[in-house]
């Protein structure tokens, strides 16, 4: 019974997933809807992008005999870290500064986060995608974000434009180094000539220096014509539409993420909930369900109390099952008295003896309702609710005790009050402490003797079985014992606990009632359904 009531099988969840599911639906419904005025509440983002071709390969050495200086082959990544560097970074926020299309405040802002992005060497403003063969050779595309479109344009071609430069420079890096080099032979030679006056030496050097400073004179000349890595492809166009926020995106991805976390929590929480549902939930416990009863509707309790709003369509239907499957378990006794008891107090015991009653009631049958729960009676206030004026009667001698702990102790002198035709009530009186003294001193089964030979059914509404010891004591004394549970709220530990002390105490547990079950889903389950007679009175099921 244990591992069968600890498994969670799928129909289990899926129960769980169709109770949630409103919540569910919900809740994915509202997390969309905040995304989506989230987004559209963000400023426009703008996108543009230009190209570069990157020719990666070496066309000769930096000297004088080269028509073209070649900037060094880059490795793999280079131009990537270049972008987030200083070498680049500051060129590019001058050259934003300096802009006659971009606006004063754009500028500020553009500055203010490439400088962040700088010190964080991470860039998402501008950044950088490449498609090259593994020697550098292919397209880098040189993209850039602005809150305008003119703006993202400028601003792409303004990265590009710092791109090409840095990557000139470091040609000229090779050109500069190779003037510096003819600059100090340059100096060497006229140090030298300074101290030779004559003899071939001298001549010698002049010849050399004449060789020097026309090679640094050609080297001067070629600052013009060294190239880089990188040439411009494509410049970058004004942007059609915004690239973010995406409202619609957004909201379709947060609902759909709130779908998933709503459903795996409705999945968690059905897991962990160990309450009763339905008959499925107690087929383990080897104890039938002999009804499960929907829950009543607050304003109906208010306006026709109890027992009248019990014999709306549901609630009437479900008791006529409880009344029908009862009677059908005691085939064999005759004026039978049964004890109705829950786990623990508010489960509805007390609202299911009076409904039980009624509808017994109704069949021809009389019935006498036995408020045992000495300390918390309740029999008195739901009757009140339904027939204001007391008819009382007696029920074994003349001017007898009127309450439930006296009549106990004098069953011979009691009378009882006639709630309505058929049903007649012993309450419980006043709360008293000690009710188990009293029951232990009262002679129950003399008592139920005398009294049941004048009713077809006698129902006990006793204190829980979890709370006091009372009904077990006054269990042995019936024929049978219901126990109420309510829907989503009664542990199922606490049902095996309950049926356990029974067992343990001789009950005849002959049936579990399902009390305030959500009516909706029920249904959805095909276990309820009206079958509606012509005129549009409930007549059966």
């Amino acid at each position: 019974m244990t591992a069968s009531t600890n498994e969670v099988d799928s129909t289990l969840l899926l129960r769980g997933l169709r109770r949630h599911f409103k919540w569910i639906l919900a809740c994915s419904v509202a997390v969309a809807a905040i995304m989506y005025l989230l987004a559209d509440a963000k400023p426009r983002i703008y996108q543009a992008q230009a190209s570069l071709l990157a020719a990666n390969v070496s066309l000769g050495n930096t000297s004088v005999d080269t028509a073209i200086i070649k900037a060094p082959p880059l490795p793999e990544g280079a131009i990537g870290q270049a972008l987030i560097s200083s070498s680049v970074m500051e060129p590019l926020i001058k050259a934003i500064l300096a802009s006659a299309t971009i606006n004063p405040a754009e500028k500020t802002r553009l500055r203010d986060t490439l400088r962040m992005e700088l010190r964080t060497r991470s860039s998402s403003t501008v950044t950088l995608n490449s498609q090259v063969d593994p020697y550098g050779n292919g397209i880098y595309t040189v993209s850039a974000r602005a809150r305008n479109a003119q703006v993202s344009r400028d601003l792409a071609n303004l990265a590009a434009s710092a791109l090409l430069t840095w990557d000139r420079n470091r040609a000229l890096t090779s050109v500069r180094r190779a003037q510096a080099g003819y600059k100090a032979q340059l100096t060497q030679i006229d140090d030298q000539l300074s101290r030779q006056s004559t003899g071939i030496d001298r001549q010698t050097l002049i010849a050399r220096r004449a060789t020097i400073v026309g090679n640094l004179s050609q080297v001067s000349m070629m600052e013009d014509s060294v190239a880089g890595v990188l040439s411009p492809l494509a410049d970058a166009q004004v942007p059609l539409a915004p690239v973010s926020p995406r409202p619609l995106r957004d909201a379709i991805l947060g609902g759909i993420g709130a779908l998933l976390i709503a459903t795996l929590l409705s999945l968690g929480v059905t897991a962990l909930d160990r309450t009763v549902r339905n008959e499925e939930d107690l087929l383990a416990l080897g104890i039938p369900t002999l009804a499960t009863v929907p829950r009543m509707r607050q304003r109906e309790l208010i306006m026709m109390g109890l027992v009248r709003a019990a014999r709306q369509a549901g609630l009437y239907e479900a008791i006529g099952f409880l009344r029908v499957n009862l009677l059908s378990a005691l085939p064999q006794v005759a004026h039978p008295v049964v004890m109705i008891s829950s786990t623990g107090p508010g489960e509805g015991k007390s609202s299911i003896t009076a409904a039980l009653a009624d509808g017994v009631a109704t069949s021809g049958k009389r019935v006498l309702i036995l408020d045992a729960d000495l300390r918390r009676g309740t029999q008195r206030e739901v009757w009140k609710k339904y027939d204001e004026s007391d008819r009382w009667r007696p029920l074994t001698g003349t001017g007898g005790v009127r309450t439930a702990h006296e009549a106990l102790l004098n069953p011979d002198n009691v009378e009882v009050l006639e709630v309505e035709p058929n049903v007649d009530m012993l309450p419980a009186g006043s709360g008293i402490q000690d009710s188990l003294g009293v029951i232990n001193q009262a002679d129950f089964d003399r008592a139920l003797a005398l009294w049941r030979v004048k009713y077809d059914l006698v129902l006990i509404d006793s204190a829980p079985l979890l709370a006091l010891a009372d009904g077990l004591i006054i269990g042995k004394h019936a024929d049978a014992v219901l126990l109420v549970t309510e829907y989503g709220r009664t542990n199922m530990q606490g049902v095996k606990s309950a049926i356990r002390r029974a067992e343990w105490a001789g009950l005849n547990l002959i049936g579990l009632v399902i009390n305030k079950a959500n009516a909706r889903e029920e249904s959805n389950y095909g276990y309820g359904y009206t079958y509606q007679a012509r005129d549009g009175v409930v007549a059966s099921r």
